[in-house]
């Protein structure tokens, strides 16, 4: 074959498979993989007031235009970020989609220039997480969250995804909230991340519901025991950072 032709041939096929990546990423979305940025941001000093107030208006700005609402918090305690943004996506293909980059008038925000001002630090990842209706609910009069955040061991990213999925489950039969769990694409160093949502810092706090056989619960989940949780998770993580946030008044 004549290299021209082998060219042709392989733009050719480029081509077709970007045509069909549209209809992969919608389903993959309704699959339950739905796909958000996740940003950490640390605010220049002295200037985390102003840089809030600057998302406000960027966020009230692109409600008008029909954008989802981006969820975010205020750290507390814990880690280095000053606001973690969870920022709806959908998929790839819509998000930065000719329709979508129109709609919103190009990629460039005019809040831009003043919040690289007032930004010390930032890193984003992008995240394949619950259904958006399913964040949403989450979200909804939640006050006060406990953030976790991983690095996998090489090798065992699916591993840590099942034990979250395991605590998950004991925490949903001692009646407690569940974590939503995101799953790294690309971006920073995180392989997973979890947002647990409460009314408050007393909620938060409160122990397994009245009655609750906790052993059997762990045992339940795939636990040897409630006190093995701990110890279990740490078989597959090389980094892990704790945050606890409030939602931004």
């Amino acid at each position: 074959m004549k290299p021209l032709l082998i060219c042709l041939v392989v733009i050719s096929g480029w081509l077709a498979g970007a045509q069909t990546a549209p209809a992969t990423s919608a389903t993959a979305v309704t699959a339950g993989r739905y796909l958000y940025r996740a940003s950490l941001v640390q605010a220049a000093p002295g200037k985390l007031v102003e840089l809030i107030d600057l998302y406000k208006a960027k966020f009230a700005r692109e409600q008008k235009l029909g954008e989802p609402a981006t969820f975010w918090m205020r750290h507390s305690q814990g880690d280095r970020w000053d606001l973690l943004l969870l920022a709806p996506m959908g998929s790839y293909s819509e998000y930065f989609g000719t329709e979508h980059v129109r709609r919103l008038g190009g990629n460039a925000a005019p809040e831009a220039d003043a919040m690289a001002g007032d930004i010390a630090w930032q890193e984003d990842v992008f995240v394949y997480g619950p259904p958006l209706p399913e964040v949403r609910k989450a979200f909804d009069g939640a006050g006060f969250f406990h953030v976790e955040m991983f690095v996998s061991l090489p090798g065992r990213q699916a591993e840590l995804k099942h034990e979250r999925d395991m605590e998950n489950a004991y925490a949903s039969a001692i009646g407690q909230p569940q974590n939503m769990i995101f799953v790294r694409d690309q971006g920073a160093a995180w392989d997973l991340f979890t947002i647990g949502c409460f009314r408050d810092l007393k909620h938060y706090a409160e122990g397994p519901a009245a009655g609750v056989d906790t052993e059997a619960a762990a045992k339940a989940a795939g636990f040897e025991s409630a006190a093995a949780i701990g110890p279990y998770l740490r078989r597959f993580i090389s980094l892990h950072h704790d945050t606890l946030a409030v939602a931004v008044k």
